[in-house]
């Protein structure tokens, strides 16, 4: 999947071999005056992103099968519900549960136990990204991120976009929501060490609360950082968000890149003359 500032392109492999390219424009949102205001557009173009992310994958399997359903309206909304109350649960609540059990039966105090939740937040993040890039499948899924980051690399340093000369592009690449994921978890540890000791009601309440805000502050880290990779201070900040994509990507195959070509043709075709940057999937 590929979106630009005017619309987004899905391109999938379909069961006869065929590259199969749908496109649509982007939610009104996207031309509205709200999601120029910082902090704010990194919350609502994170939400809009997962629904996107969602809908490409329902409908890259229903090409594979043959199928013709459409998750949207009640039935995306309540996916996505779903998703993000169990992504809070494992990634926030639990290790603030943690991390008040060592306060309250070890004896530590608030910045032991927030450092220890932020590790423990930290840790279930990589191994939860590793475990499942073990299930074939979900393997594939990441060849395919590697060929939509490799693609997009070839496009910004101007070279031809044939599956041979994009191959030879590099996996990372400084937009990408992997670079998001780890910002948050990182900015989580920060946020939440300033809040200081406080009872597991109020503690769990402030988990859940405040992940708009951290995710508004790191969506404005990662943009800020993607303008200005000439920076070496900036190359060195980036460098364990980079490192962490090594998890979410792998080397995608020529017919691969085929696709995620095809994917980002189609999104220019939509884009006006001068266009913004594309981005490139979660």
């Amino acid at each position: 999947m590929m979106r630009g500032s005017q619309g987004l392109a899905i391109a999938m492999r379909a069961s006869n071999h065929e590259v199969v390219t749908t496109t649509e424009t982007l939610n009104r949102i996207y031309k509205s005056k709200i999601i120029k205001i910082p902090f704010l557009r990194g919350v609502l173009a994170l939400w809009d992103a997962l629904g996107l992310g969602i809908r490409a994958l329902t409908t890259s399997a229903n090409v594979q099968t043959g199928e013709d359903e459409k998750l949207e309206g009640v039935q995306l909304y309540l996916t996505l519900g779903v998703s993000l109350a169990l992504a809070v649960g494992l990634f926030f609540l639990l290790p603030a549960g943690i991390g008040h059990l060592a306060q309250q039966f070890l004896g530590w105090d608030a910045f032991w136990s927030n450092l220890l939740e932020g590790l423990i937040r930290l840790g279930l993040l990589i191994g939860y990204i590793w475990m499942i890039g073990r299930v074939p499948d979900v393997n594939r899924v990441f060849s395919y991120h590697g060929a939509e980051h490799k693609t997009i690399n070839a496009f910004e340093s101007g070279a031809d976009l044939t599956p041979q000369c994009v191959a030879g592009y590099p996996l990372e690449h400084a937009r990408c929501g992997t670079a998001f994921l780890l910002t948050l978890v990182v900015f989580s540890v920060i946020f939440f060490s300033l809040l200081g000791s406080l009872p597991v009601g109020l503690r769990l309440l402030s988990r859940i609360i405040f992940i708009p805000v951290i995710a508004g502050i790191a969506y404005e880290y990662i943009r800020w950082t993607a303008n200005h990779m000439n920076s070496a201070i900036v190359r060195v900040l980036v460098k364990p968000n980079l490192a962490l994509q090594r998890l979410t990507t792998r080397e995608p195959s020529l017919d691969m890149l085929e696709v995620a070509i095809a994917a980002f043709q189609a999104m220019r075709a939509q884009e006006k003359p001068v266009a913004e940057p594309a981005t490139v999937s979660l």
